[in-house]
């Protein structure tokens, strides 16, 4: 009888799991493992570190709605790994994080790479397990993986130890596991979703404010029917961007502030009331707002801030509900009212400001001038991917997303150095879609050699520097003393790219900068970098209150 070794099945039971790409750095005692998962049909993608590694399995969980794998090394690999796991922890993104281990009889001698890789796995993660014998890997990767989906969303952790991996197998004697459906799409109470339109029809400022928990939940069609009957304004959160397309005419994101300060009726649709929602309090929000909120995980309901309804249930399903209501008892929200009156006069007090800076030809270039450029370079459906702090804070209001799932940032854990793992995931996801990564020149230096990986698998990823020459600004020169927040002044970024194969530019005019930008589109099978020096004191627009409310 043919026997399986322990990389086969492993490589098999992920597979049989609907897993189709892996991210990792191979090493011991993962070696023949990674190698036998690209046998399997499994993509495998090979990153310069396991950070950007993980990152790129948790943005694939949130594109896909099946976790993405990312497969490390004992010790080093899988701590380092531990920033995915948390980044997807935050995030409420399905993933898995499969390390490899010291060998089961090596465990407490001071082994190679020796960790308490369970212990650093479990705060971060839904399970944090270890298969007992070869025989059980199939329903151990199933668990995950149900796991990981079921419920909220969210990171699980399998550790391989290495005698698990060299171990063989009868084939006969194998059970394999079936592959996880899909999760269940959970209705809520109808009636809470009754009471829920009662208090929206009885508001006199409503809004709806759409989470990415939406997007993942793929409710698009359901929520812009939900808007389209109802006449609300809504706002998106920076993931929920495209669930409704930006340029939606009940968007009031311009309006932001006014909107959500003065709402009286606030209706959450798979988003939370954090840090980035400014926790539902004064002075962002109004000390009496009622809050209608939808959510997939019934612990969230009423975090920090009572819930007036509370929706437990799946956000496409639940949605699904209010258009079935509706439809039965038609409603809409009065398009003039103070309300309508009060927001679109703010709406078109900020979009003229923007407009203004957006047109500003002056050197040496502004954050606005230059996404003014790139915003004319992106095609409808391109994935957005963009991080570091002003160029993800402006370039989340001045660049448009027209679809869901398609602008992957630093979010809720605020996590910086994701944007090239991101990337690669979107680029290996979305095929058929240009990428645009968008970095600030701090956020880039996290994980800017993954530049290199981008090329090795010629994925045509636009790469793009806002470069400041420091975090926040920089210096146009260094002087004696190195200022904190300084880097090297004028760094040719875009050279980086050059030594892997890419194709990089270094610009300072809008000129130049719409000239890359076309060039870059052409390249169809080897990424681009674009290095955008801007004025180092360049910022925001003024803001009526701080980043971060206290």
């Amino acid at each position: 009888m043919a026997t399986l070794n322990g990389s086969t099945l492993i490589a098999q039971s992920l597979k049989r799991q609907g897993v189709k790409q892996v991210f990792g750095v191979m090493g011991f005692p993962i070696v023949e493992l990674a190698q036998v998962v690209q046998n399997e049909g499994i993509d495998y993608y090979g990153f310069r570190n396991e950070q950007s590694a993980s990152y790129a399995a948790g943005a694939v969980g949130y594109m896909t709605g099946r976790p993405g794998v990312c497969l490390t090394v004992s010790g080093p690999g899988m701590v380092h790994a531990v920033a995915g796991l948390s980044n997807a922890w935050a995030n409420c993104w399905p993933m898995l994080l499969v390390s490899g281990a010291p060998d089961s009889y090596q465990r407490e001698q001071g082994a190679f790479q020796e960790a308490p890789q369970l212990e650093s796995a479990r705060p971060y993660v839904k399970l944090a397990t270890r298969p007992d014998a070869l025989a059980r890997v199939p329903a151990y990767v199933e668990k995950c993986v149900r796991t990981a989906i079921y419920g909220r969303p969210g990171a699980v952790y399998l550790d391989l130890p290495n005698d698990i991996i060299a171990d063989t197998l009868a084939e006969g004697d194998v059970r394999w596991a079936p592959c996880c459906p899909p999760a269940p799409r959970t209705l809520a109470d109808p009636e809470q979703v009754e009471a829920a339109l009662a208090a929206l029809r009885g508001a006199k400022r409503p809004l709806v404010i759409v989470g990415k928990g939406a997007a993942y939940a793929r409710a698009e069609h359901e929520v812009r029917r939900f808007i389209d009957a109802t006449g609300l304004p809504f706002l998106a959160s920076p993931m929920g961007k495209g669930v409704v397309p930006d340029d939606h005419a009940l968007s009031v994101a311009p309006a932001r502030s006014l909107a959500l300060q003065e709402a009286d009726v606030v209706f959450l649709v798979g988003a939370r009331l954090n840090w980035i929602m400014h926790f539902g309090l004064p002075p962002r929000f109004a000390a009496d707002v009622k809050i209608i909120q939808l959510d997939i995980a019934a612990e969230e309901i009423g975090t920090n801030v009572p819930a007036e309804v509370g929706l437990v249930g799946d956000a496409q399903a639940v949605m699904a509900q209010f258009n079935e209501a509706l439809a039965a008892e038609p409603w809409r929200f009065d398009a003039g009212s103070p309300w309508w009156t009060a927001l679109k006069a703010k709406i078109a007090e900020n979009d003229a400001q923007v407009a203004a800076m957006m047109r500003d030809d002056s050197l040496p270039m502004g954050y606005y001038r230059v996404f003014a450029a790139i915003r004319a370079a992106l095609p409808k459906d391109a994935v957005i991917v963009s991080e570091g702090a002003n160029t993800m804070d402006i370039g989340r209001g001045v660049m448009p997303n027209f679809a869901p799932r398609l602008r992957l940032d630093a979010g809720t854990f605020g996590t910086m150095g994701v944007g090239p793992g991101f990337a690669v995931a979107a680029a290996v996801v979305h095929p058929d879609k240009r990428v645009f990564c968008i970095e600030g020149d701090s956020a880039f230096g996290f994980s800017g050699l993954e530049v290199e990986t981008a090329c090795r698998y010629r994925l045509p990823i636009t790469f793009i520097v806002v470069n400041n020459n420091g975090i926040g600004s920089g210096p146009t020169e260094l002087g004696e003393v190195v200022p904190p927040n300084a880097y090297t002044p004028n760094a040719r970024y875009d050279q980086v790219i050059e030594a892997f194969g890419g194709r990089g530019f270094f610009v300072n005019t809008p000129a130049e900068l719409e000239s890359a930008l076309g060039a870059a589109a052409r390249e169809t099978d080897r990424p681009t970098l674009i290095n955008v020096m801007i004025n180092p004191t360049a910022t925001r627009k003024p803001q009526k209150f701080d980043w971060l409310t206290r």
